[in-house]
This record gives structure tokens, sequence and C-alpha cells, in this order.
């Protein structure tokens, strides 16, 4: 299983920052999430199972795409974007 490292606010819905889950690919991976953890269903995936622009998925420290192959080492960070701020 793949080593999944949250960030707030999804940690905050998935019930913590860190998880263990099964999938072949980042999309495969996101999706286990999405099951395990129904709060964070659309947050990380668009309707046409896409990575939202706002998140930044990396592959054991590479930027990846839904269709990246996983292997059971793997480390995924998922980062949501920081915006906002002074103009």
């Amino acid at each position: 299983m793949a080593h999944v490292r949250l960030r707030a606010p999804l940690s905050e819905l998935a019930g913590g920052s860190e998880h263990e889950l099964a999938g072949a690919t980042v999309l495969e991976v996101l999706e286990e999430l999405e099951r395990a953890h129904p709060a964070v269903a659309g947050w990380m995936l668009d309707e046409t199972r896409r990575i939202r622009l706002h998140v930044n998925v990396y592959v054991n420290g590479q930027r990846a795409q839904e269709e990246a192959t996983v292997a059971p080492s793997d480390r995924i960070h998922v980062l949501p974007s920081i915006t906002g701020g002074a103009s």
C-alpha cells in the first residue's frame, strides 16, 4: 500500500494526515481515499476524475498526474494550493 500524506484542509476532512492506501495509479489511490473518507470527495478530483487545478500531487517528490504508476512502497503527498493574501 502506498503511504499518502495530506495537508490541511484535506487532512481534517480525512480524519488525519497519514493514510495507507491501495492502488496501481495516482487516480486509483485518490479514489480509494474518497471511498474510505467520503468527506474529501470532490476536493481532489473533478467530475471527469482529473486532479483539480488547485491540487498538487507528488509521488516520491516528483509531480504526478492521474495516470502515474504507484508502487506499494511509494510516498504520495497531496497539497492543495494556497491562495489569497494582500493585494
